[in-house]
C-alpha cells in the first residue's frame, strides 16, 4: 500500500512522534510505501512579530500546507493519508485538500485537541470538559492554551470554524482512537462511531523481560503538575516504612519536587533526571513496579506498555486510559487520583507482598505480548487503512446519485 503519512512535531519531543517514527517503520517493514510531510512547531522561533500575528488565521488554514500538500498527493498518488497532528504549522485545511483529490484520510486522535482547544481536558489540577458541556468560550475566558486568551480565541475559532464546515464528519474517513477511553469520549461528544476504530499504540523492538523482580518504585516520565508527582511525595511521607522510589524524567517541576523531598526529609527519594531509551528500559526492569500517579485523563500510557514489555506491574491512579489498560489485581493495582492516602496504601501492600508482585508482572508482560507488540498492531493499522478506502469510495458513491 502507498501512504502519505502528515505530522506536526511540537516544539518539545513527545510521545506522537514516538508512535509515528514507530508506525513508520512498521509499515515500510512489511512492504508498504510510506512517503511523510512533516512540519514543526521550532518554525515558530524564526518567525518575525508579523508573521507571529499571522499565526492566527494560520491555526484555520495554512496555504502553504495546503499547496505542498496537493502537489505531493499528485506526485505519489497515495492510497490513503494518515494524519497524526496538524497543530500548528499544517492547519486542518489539508483535509479538504484531501478530498478534492479524492484520497481517503485516517486521522489519528492523539489527544483531545479537536475537543478542547488546551487538547488537555485539564484545568486546575483536575480534569474540565467545559468546552463540550457548554462552549468553546470557557477556554478564551480561562485562557487555556499557555495561558492566553488570544491564542486560545484563535483555536476555538478554529475549531467552530471547522465544526460548521462539517470537516470532521465529511473530510476524514476513519479516526484511530489509542485508547477505548479516548473513543468513548469522542464518541459522546458527537463524532461518527461507525468512524472510530480503537487501536492502541505498541513498543518496538520488545525490550524483552526482566529477569527478577527489582527493588525500588519507579516514576518515569515528565515532571509536569499533571503527572500527580506532589500526590506521589505525599504518599511517600504516609508510607510505614521507607521504600526506596527513583523519579526520572524532567520537567518544569523538577526544582519544586526536589525542594519538596529535601523539606519532607524524604533521603530515600533519589532523581535520575532525563534517561536515554535504553537507561529507562533498565531502570525499569530493576523496579519492584511502575507508578503512573497522573491526574489528567490521559490519552495513552505508553510507559505502562514499556513496563509491561519488561514484565514490571504497574500501579496507575483510575483516571483516562490508565484504569481501562492496568487490570487492578492482574497487571498492577489501581488508586484514586489526587489521594496520596490511597496511593500510601497500595504501595505499601505492594512493597510486603512480593510473590502477588511478581506474578502481577509476569500477567503484564502476557497482556503486552497479546496485544501491544508490533505484530499484533499491523494487522489493526491495515484493516483501519481498508476501511478508510471502503467508507471513502461508499461515501463519494452516495454524494454522486441523483437527487
Amino acid at each position: 500500500m502507498n501512504i502519505l503519512v502528515i505530522h506536526n512535531r511540537y516544539q518539545q519531543p513527545g510521545g506522537e512522534d514516538v508512535v509515528v517514527d514507530q508506525e513508520t517503520r512498521l509499515l515500510e517493514r512489511n512492504g508498504n510505501k510510506v512517503n511523510i510531510y512533516k512540519r514543526s512547531n521550532d518554525e515558530l522561533s524564526h518567525l518575525s512579530f508579523g508573521q507571529r500575528l499571522g499565526l492566527i488565521k494560520r491555526v484555520v488554514s495554512a496555504s502553504d500546507s495546503k499547496f505542498t500538500v496537493c502537489r505531493l498527493i499528485r506526485e505519489l498518488k497515495p492510497d490513503v493519508v494518515h494524519v497524526h497532528n496538524t497543530f500548528l504549522m499544517v492547519s486542518p485545511s489539508i483535509y479538504a485538500v484531501c478530498q478534492e483529490e479524492d484520497v481517503p484520510v485516517v486521522q489519528t486522535l492523539h489527544n483531545f485537541r479537536l475537543l478542547c482547544p488546551a487538547a488537555t481536558f485539564y484545568r486546575e489540577a483536575g480534569p474540565c470538559e467545559e468546552c463540550v458541556t457548554h462552549n468553546l468560550l470557557r477556554s478564551v475566558r480561562h485562557a487555556c492554551y499557555r495561558d492566553s486568551r488570544l491564542m486560545s480565541g484563535a483555536i476555538a475559532v478554529m475549531l467552530k470554524t471547522h465544526r460548521l464546515r462539517q470537516t470532521w464528519n465529511r473530510q476524514i474517513d476513519s479516526y484511530v482512537a489509542i485508547s477505548c477511553f479516548v473513543r468513548e469520549k469522542f464518541v459522546q461528544a458527537g463524532f461518527p462511531a461507525d468512524k472510530i476504530t480503537v487501536k492502541p499504540n505498541f513498543v518496538d523492538p520488545d525490550p524483552g523481560e526482566r529477569s527478577h523482580p527489582g527493588d525500588y518504585a519507579l516514576f518515569l516520565g515528565r515532571l509536569t503538575p499533571e503527572k500527580g508527582l506532589l500526590t506521589l511525595l505525599d504518599a511517600w511521607e504516609r508510607l510505614p516504612s521507607a521504600v526506596p522510589l527513583v523519579i526520572a524524567g524532567d520537567g518544569s517541576m523538577r526544582h519544586q519536587l526536589e525542594a519538596e523531598v529535601a523539606r519532607k526529609g524524604l533521603s530515600w527519594v533519589h532523581f535520575a533526571g532525563r534517561l536515554r531509551r535504553e537507561e529507562a528500559y533498565d531502570a525499569i526492569k530493576k523496579a519492584a513496579f511502575l507508578i503512573v500517579p497522573s491526574t489528567w485523563y490521559e490519552t495513552f500510557g505508553l510507559v505502562i506498555v514499556e513496563a509491561f514489555a519488561c514484565g514490571t506491574p504497574v500501579l496507575g491512579s483510575s483516571i483516562g486510559a490508565i484504569q481501562d489498560m492496568v487490570d487492578d489485581g492482574v497487571t498492577g493495582l489501581h488508586f484514586a487520583p489526587s489521594d496520596p492516602d490511597a496511593l500510601a496504601k497500595k504501595v505499601a501492600w505492594a512493597w510486603g507482598h512480593v510473590p502477588e508482585i511478581a506474578a502481577m508482572g509476569k500477567a503484564a508482560r502476557r497482556a503486552y505480548e497479546d496485544r501491544y507488540t508490533a505484530d499484533a498492531n499491523y494487522p489493526l493499522l491495515m484493516n483501519i487503512y481498508a476501511s478508510a478506502i471502503e467508507t471513502h469510495t461508499r461515501f463519494k458513491r452516495s454524494w454522486a446519485l441523483p437527487a
